[in-house]
């Protein structure tokens, strides 16, 4: 079977979600292939096609369109059918001529599945799969549905209208593509995120005289990190030591805005910054620390979360999104209401306040849930199983 991906630049060796899910389709035989508009010199895992390139100077324009449309000569069937298809949907002409270049790297391709990774990637080009006989595929993110539908409603009303089977991350994003129109009968399975055991660092005890805390976020509204920075305020009002660490980066913007915030609140002691790290250093940090936070005004699923779990570490996350579906509340960690500081400072005293054997309780129940349930193994039997079986 030949799989097409489709996404905007091929992914990072750490990016374990599409890195496994390639090995696992190429250990039972199947074809994979990616298609992007960037590819990184040193990636090999996999065939790489490049969309077009569109360039700002009119006249490299119209050269770089002429030799495009000339290497589609060879596969004229499959341009007139997608011209067919666009004209049905009342698309215009000019329209057409932009998505036949755009496009131009797919249309070439013989494939029986072409899979967008995430679904702004399939807009402007959810006939491609139609005019090359193969099967159309499209995974959920939070991105996809939480945020991009908020500026552009009914963007993905011609998605819904074509594709043939869904991924989502989580059953709260499937729900929310229902609610934004797609139907009940298109066949859809649920793939979580997985923690790749073997490259995690080596699970340890800690026993800090200063409470150690952790989030891994880009620095963006929808991460709810001024939620944390109030949280921290309220501890340091309590006489509590604590030690905050904020991982990851953002716009110029966003981090002097947190930054800022922290100063307000004097806590500038108590939050240190890390800016973007490797996800190895990044796990490096949470495992010397004592509890994970994920304070998120919504999330999709959230893998920071699974591998914090599998380290060993108490986690508390925002009730909201896939969350519930990542931590079972009060078993194998604890959910508290978005945007609720004072909740947030509470679970952290309680935390603090830990007997040595209900930590034990909480991070083992945690453990075993990911060793058992979002393996890495099982993650790929289940994309196989999403190209092979009809529902």
């Amino acid at each position: 079977m030949r799989i097409g991906i489709v996404l905007s630049q091929t992914p990072g060796y750490s990016e374990t979600f599409f890195t496994s899910k390639i090995k696992g389709l190429q250990a039972r035989g199947f074809t994979v292939q990616l298609f992007v508009q960037k590819k990184a010199k040193q990636f090999d895992l996999c065939p790489v096609h490049k969309a077009p390139k569109v360039y700002r100077f009119s006249l490299f324009q119209s050269f770089a369109m002429l030799w495009v449309f000339l290497t589609l000569l060879p596969n004229v069937g499959a341009v007139l059918k997608y011209i067919r298809l666009e004209k049905k949907e009342a698309t215009s002409y000019t329209a057409i001529v932009k998505k036949l270049y755009l496009n131009a790297h797919l249309l070439r391709s013989k494939l029986d599945w072409v899979h967008f990774g995430f679904a702004t990637q399939a807009l402007g080009s959810e006939l491609v799969a139609k005019a090359i006989g193969a099967k159309m595929a499209v995974s959920f993110r939070g991105f996809d549905l939480n945020v991009y539908p908020l500026k552009h409603p009914g963007c993905y009303d011609k998605t819904w209208k074509h594709v043939d089977k869904i991924h989502s991350i989580s059953q709260y994003l499937y729900g929310k593509a229902i609610r934004l129109g797609l139907a009940t009968d298109v066949p859809h399975n649920i793939i979580t995120p997985a923690v790749d055991m073997g490259k995690l660092p080596e699970t340890i005890s800690t026993s800090n005289p200063v409470f150690q805390i952790a989030t891994i976020a880009r620095l963006h509204w929808i991460k709810g990190i001024d939620t944390a920075i109030a949280a921290m305020a309220l501890l340091k009002k309590r006489g509590i030591s604590f030690q905050y660490h904020i991982i990851g980066e953002g716009t110029t913007k966003d981090t002097e805005r947190y930054m800022f915030q922290a100063y307000e609140l004097g806590l500038q002691e108590h939050i240190t910054f890390h800016g973007k790290q490797t996800h190895t250093q990044a796990l490096q940090i949470v495992q010397q620390t004592d509890v994970y936070v994920q304070p998120s005004l919504n999330e999709g699923f959230c893998n920071a979360v699974l591998e914090a779990q599998a380290l060993g570490k108490l986690v508390a996350a925002s009730n909201v999104g896939g969350l519930p579906e990542n931590i079972k509340d009060g078993k194998t960690g604890w959910l508290f209401p978005v945007e609720d500081a004072q909740a947030l400072a509470e679970k952290m005293v309680s935390c603090m306040n830990l007997s040595y054997e209900d930590k034990n309780e909480i991070t083992k129940q945690a453990m075993d849930r990911i060793a058992n349930h979002f393996t890495i193994k099982k993650q790929q039997q289940e994309f196989v199983s999403f190209y092979t079986e009809t529902q």
